[in-house]
This record gives C-alpha cells, structure tokens and sequence, in this order.
C-alpha cells in the first residue's frame, strides 16, 4: 500500500495533469453536488483559434481588387482559390474541407465582431468568453452563466471540458462543473491512481479533497478506451482532437467542450505559418466528423470556431497582419444548413484604424447555440437580444 506521502504525490501529479484551473472551476458550492437536470442531448464544441486568426486568407475576396491592392505580399492568388461562390473562396489548404462544404455540412459566417472592437489580446478574448458589451466587464463567461441558470443533468460527468489548455474561457466563474484536462488517457491514468485522503482536519482542507474526490469521479465517467477507426492527424492539435473525440464517446455525458489551436498571431511572416495552421485545422475537423460519425454523434453535435479579433486587411511591412476586427467563422455539424452567411467583408469603408465594419454579432452565435441547439432562453442567459443566425436545420 502507499504512504501517506505517496500518495499525497499522486494527487498532486493528478492535479498538475487535469490542469490547476479545474481546482479553481469547481470550488464554488459544492457544484458536483445534485442539481436540477436541463436538456442538453445536443454537444456543442467550441475551436478557439487562439491569437486571432486572419479571415481575409481564410475565406478569400477574391473579386474584390481592393483585397489585392491591400495586400501585394499576402494575398491568396485567385487563381489558387477554392471557389464557395462568385465571390469568396477558401485559401488552397483548407481543401480538405471541401467535401464538408459540398454536402453542405459547413456554414462559413462572414463579418463576425462587435460595436467598438477591442484590439487587445486579453480584453477581446474576455469580451468573447463572457459575452460582454465592449465596455463592460463580466467575471462570468458566457457558457458559466447558461449553465448555473439551466444546469446540465447532474449525471452528466462534467458541464464542459476544456481539451489542452487550462484557461478555462467561457466557462470561467459561476457554479460550472468544468474540467481542463491536456490527454484523456493520462487523465484517467492519474485519476485511478489519485486516491483522496479519507479524513480531513479543517473545513477548507475538506472542501479542497471533496473537489479531488468529484475531480476522481469525473475522470471515472470520461471514459477514454474507444477505439477509433478514424485517423488522427500526427499534431499537436490532431492529438486534442483524438481527446475532444475520446470524452465525446464517453458514457459519462457532457454539454459543451472548448478545444483551442495557437499562434495566429501571425505580425510577421505570415505566409508559412498561417498556412500551417489552416492545414492543422482542416485535417483537425475532418478526423473530428469522422470520428463523431463513427459514434454517431455527428448529428448531434455542433462545431463552432472563434477567435479574439481577425487581422487587419492591409499588410503590415513585415510580411504579417496585425491587430483587425470583423472576422470569419466556420460552423460545422450534421444539421448545420451550409453556404455563405453574413456580407463579404466591406474593404472599401475601413475606419480609421483600416479595419472594414462587422455586419454579424458575435453574440448572434452564442444565440443560436442557444435558441436552437440547446432551446434554451438566449436573452435570459446573454442580457439581451440577439438575431440568431438560420444555419440549424429544423
């Protein structure tokens, strides 16, 4: 048997593994405790594009000359496009997504931001995840919020998993019964191997090994032993994708998981390195409808991108893009309606910053999550109304 000391080891490794804001995620009230059930059969998985990623080579203008005469180095040649319609087309290596496209499983939302854009990294991102007006300042993110007013079913195993980072985004604060975990597989591995002390001598003490235990038993219903026919891509985030597969085929049931892709913060020698990106996203979400169609979980599951900001439509002179606004979002999934929504980028009214105007709230999204993924009351949890977008099928 284990010491004391080896196993208090444990517990630690345990808990550097799921990540230390997990601890910090499920200390408020009790919150793996019984609580009142909602309907949430539906998954929803959140992709950040983390440093906010450049829309305009992501999904192409390419009639549009002022495109071209903004970016002379960046821009994608129209004759590499991948054509969507008469206008807009996918940057070359996002081919793999083509075939999602076609058989009309992929929505790509145009002029995605907010009023009175925030071109910093940590505000922008915090104006996302908590679902806030731009000056306004909430401690709540967005998805904390929808479940502490329509709880997930309390044998659900978590509320929402967060797959290869530790911040938790929008499922910060509240009473959100949320995990960080990097792999499944070592998750469950130190789980099995982090057994709680049995007594404690203080209150807080208690309450820190009452969280360990719930930690233990979320790991315990995060089965990560399908085995997958699909091919992973051998990526970094291919391997956040086999782990965002693995708690979807799970028994134990969650709502919602946030899934993140880094480094498109791309001031500087964009080209290759944007490139890449795009490819490890592509590969990333085609392992991912495999592998939910192998579980059949594709219907039932939407996929949604996001980012702090886009780039801004003229090139810097580093080769790069820096700080933008309005942006472009891919939405993925079974019942998704694709094609083309929102207008083409306006690149002939930049502001004074030269950036072109949003034309779609990015609360719209979160909306129609809301609304007609979930059913759930969208002004209730997001303070007011917001349009919802028409790319859910019935």
């Amino acid at each position: 048997m284990k010491d004391e000391r080896g196993q208090a080891m444990d517990r630690r490794q345990f808990l550097s593994t799921v990540g230390a804001a997990t601890v910090t995620a499920l200390l408020p009230g009790a919150a793996f405790g019984q609580r009142a059930a909602g309907s949430y059969s539906n998954l929803l998985i959140l992709v950040e594009l983390k440093g906010g990623n450049d829309g305009l080579n992501t999904v192409v203008p390419y009639t549009d000359a002022a495109y071209y005469q903004l970016r002379p180095r960046l821009a994608i040649p129209r004759e590499q496009v991948l054509q969507l319609d008469q206008a807009s087309g996918f940057n070359p290596v996002l081919e793999p997504l083509m075939a999602l496209w076609k058989q009309g499983e992929l929505a790509v939302v145009q002029g995605v931001g907010y009023p009175g854009g925030n071109l910093s990294h940590f505000r922008s991102i915090e104006i996302w995840d908590t679902a806030s007006r731009s000056n306004q300042y909430l401690s709540e993110g967005w998805l904390a919020r929808v479940f502490s007013l329509s709880p997930p079913p309390s044998r659900f195993a978590a509320d929402g998993v967060v797959v290869g980072s530790a911040e938790m985004g929008p499922f910060t604060g509240g009473r959100t019964r949320a995990v960080a975990l990097a792999n499944t597989e070592q998750f469950l591995r130190q789980a099995r191997r982090a057994a709680p002390a049995s007594d404690a001598r203080n209150q807080a003490l208690g309450h820190i090994l009452k969280v360990e235990r719930d930690i233990v038993q979320a790991a315990a219903n995060l089965s990560g032993k399908h085995e997958f026919a699909t091919s992973f891509p051998r990526s970094a985030f291919g391997n956040a994708i086999r782990t965002v597969a693995q708690v979807a085929a799970s028994g134990g049931g969650v709502a919602a998981v946030k899934v993140s892709l880094g480094g498109f913060d791309t001031h500087s020698n964009q080209p290759a390195t944007h490139a890449r990106l795009l490819k490890d996203l592509a590969e990333g979400l085609v392992s991912l409808r495999s592998a939910l169609e192998e579980i059949r979980r594709w219907d039932s599951t939407l996929v949604m991108t996001y980012a702090e900001f886009g780039r801004r439509p003229r090139e810097n002179l580093s080769r790069g893009t820096d700080h933008g606004t309005a942006n472009a979002h891919l939405v993925l999934g079974g019942r998704v309606r694709g094609g083309l929504y929102g207008p083409a980028p306006g690149l002939s009214r930049l502001d004074g910053d030269g950036n072109p105007p949003f034309a779609v709230d990015f609360r719209g999204l979160y909306a129609t999550a809301l609304e007609r993924w979930w059913g759930l009351d969208a002004v209730r949890a997001l303070g007011s109304r917001y349009a919802p977008l028409d790319f859910l099928k019935a």
